[in-house]
């Protein structure tokens, strides 16, 4: 919407609200004076209350109904003082009927009492006429003001109606039409107001601004070229490979070290299409080619296996697209994509220490456990001989201990596996409900124990699943164990078997404590264990499942509601005949 249209809607709007103010006052004031009569009913009411205690009077003094009558309305009556010197007679009608009611019989009481209602009934009507003056003078006043003030208010606006859009709006085409020269590079451009206004600061404003424009083109080359070649130097300064790319996916830059790596000379790849260097090159095809592929591929936290310094190096690639707003405009345009590589040969050969320390401790510590273990069978058996209570509990703690610990040691020596690489998995077809009965079985103790009731249901005719069956009854062992932990005692775990697609999918669900939602996509994660949790356990059992599902080509999913249990889904292919 145009400046001019602005105003013009904006003073119109000014003008109609001051003309519906007007009448809205004079309606109102009107209202007002209506709504000060309605004041006066405290005094009609003060009136009233006087006249039925004058017909009960009348009526017979003596008799004990119009006493309560007369009572009744002396009562309102005290409570309806609003008029000076009203209270006093109300206190004194009050103290003379009550002589009254001792004297019934005294005329001249009674012609008393008479006489102190009709005073308060004069008091306010009285009260009554000078208050119904006073409003309907008030009102009028308020009204000739009122109306007066708002035909000042209509001249006002209209005259601004038809002056000040154009007053206002005019100008600033003409400095619009200014500012557009400026933006085409006419730095000549210049403004002139007649008028010594806040418009002719602005013009003298906008004249400075291009006489320094003016001067500032002439020496900006320099200055550019200078900025320029301090970027350059940062660039070839740092230790990781960088190499720029501009929205046509042409090489703007590539640092000394990005040269080096890949084998190639600046004066070669600059200006000239990645997409092409690439042909020539695997490296840096490696490096683009997310950048030209129709899937949306996130491989930049891959780590890439390059030979570098004399030895293989390990770099993580981040692409960075650049987006600026280009002035004059509002929305975002991307002018390249800067691509780093960040040099984290250190970390892999850290982490690849640590893998091979826990794979060494996990399996020296396995030969032990089983030695405990052995011997924990020869204490059990009666030949060897008889225990005691306390012997017999101190022998099932220890087993208890021995089986956790050969537990531990068995998912750190899968975790290595996973992280090593050297996990073998055999995918076949195999009976899906062979493999969901087995992890029952091997769980049926543990339910037992805290007699929860294992449910399971599975689909009709069920085919086949393609998977490597240890891996994946290790999987559901370890899903059903957990469900039994966190379950309460005499509760049920559903288990199910159903067909999805071209999925088999293996349910685990329980009513136990739940998962909140800030943990939902943090429990697959190595080490992680749930703040407060006080189950025991080394936190890899669920990230080990997710590395053995999805390298099966499956996917392992959650859903949970804190306080109302969990439900694990495990998806598999089935077997293609």
């Amino acid at each position: 919407m145009k400046i001019k249209s602005k105003l013009l809607f904006g003073i119109g709007l000014l003008f109609t609200m001051i003309t519906l103010l007007t009448f809205l006052s004079t309606f109102y004031v009107n209202k007002l004076s209506k709504e000060s009569k309605n004041i006066l009913l405290d005094n009609y009411n003060s009136v009233e209350h006087c006249r039925q205690m004058l017909n009960a009077l009348n009526n017979g003094h003596q008799n004990e109904i119009e006493v309560r009558n007369f009572q009744k309305n002396l009562l309102l009556q005290q409570n309806n003082i609003t008029e000076i010197g009203e209270k006093e007679l109300t206190e004194m009608l009050t103290s003379d009927f009550a002589v009254l009611k001792n004297k019934a019989r005294d005329s001249s009481l009674l012609k008393r009492v008479q006489i102190d209602i009709t005073d308060i009934m004069l008091l306010n009507m009285q009260a009554i006429v000078r208050k119904d003056i006073k409003a309907q003078h008030t009102a009028s006043t308020a009204t000739l003001w009122i109306g007066f003030t708002g035909a000042i208010c209509f001249l006002i606006a209209f005259i601004l109606l038809f002056n000040l859009p154009g007053n206002i709006a005019n100008p600033i085409k003409k400095l619009t039409d200014s500012i557009k020269e400026i933006a085409a590079e006419n730095y000549s451009q210049r403004l002139h107001f007649e008028t010594q206004n806040e418009f002719g600061d602005l013009a003298n404003a906008f004249n400075t601004m291009a006489q320094k424009l003016e001067e500032y083109k002439t020496g900006n080359l320099e200055k550019l070229m200078m900025e320029k070649r301090r970027i350059d130097t940062l660039i070839n300064n740092m230790h990781d490979p960088v190499m720029g790319l501009d929205e046509n996916k042409k090489i703007i830059f590539m640092n000394n070290v990005a040269l080096k790596i890949t084998g190639l000379k600046a004066e070669n790849v600059i200006g000239k299409p990645v997409q092409n260097v690439a042909l020539g090159n695997d490296l840096v095809r490696m490096l683009v080619q997310d950048m030209f592929s129709d899937k949306a591929i996130d491989s930049n936290k891959i780590p890439i296996k390059i030979y570098a310094d004399n030895k293989e190096s390990y770099f993580e690639k981040e692409i960075i697209p650049i987006k600026i707003i280009p002035t004059g405009e509002k929305e975002e345009k991307l002018v390249g994509n800067v691509i780093i590589l960040q040099n984290i040969t250190s970390y892999k050969e850290l982490d690849f220490a640590k893998t091979n320390f826990i794979a060494t401790v996990s399996h020296e510590l396995k030969t032990p456990i089983s030695s405990i273990k052995m011997s924990l069978q020869l204490l059990e058996n009666e030949t060897v001989g008889l225990m005691n209570g306390e012997q017999q509990t101190l022998l099932e703690s220890i087993k208890e201990d021995a089986n956790r610990l050969l537990k531990i040691t068995a998912e750190l020596l899968n975790m290595t596996q996973v992280e090593s690489g050297s996990i073998q998995l055999v995918a076949k077809a195999c009976d899906a409900k062979e493999i969901m009965q087995y992890a029952i079985d091997t769980n049926k103790t543990l339910a037992d124990k805290k007699n929860i009731k294992l449910i399971f249901t599975t689909a009709e005719n069920l085919p086949a699943v393609l998977t490597d069956k240890d891996k994946t009854a290790w999987v559901l062992t370890n899903l059903i164990s957990n469900a039994l932990r966190y379950s309460h005692e005499n509760a049920s775990v559903k288990l199910g078997i159903n067909v999805l697609n071209d999925k088999i999918v293996f349910s685990v669900s329980d009513t136990g404590q739940g998962i909140s939602t800030e943990y939902i996509d943090k429990i697959f994660d190595r080490y992680f264990r749930i703040p407060g949790s006080k189950k025991e356990g080394t936190g890899l059992g669920l990230s080990i499942s997710k590395e053995f599902i999805e390298a099966l080509g499956g996917s392992i999913h959650v859903k949970s509601d804190l306080a109302s249990g969990s439900s694990f889904s495990v998806m598999l292919p089935i077997e293609k005949i």
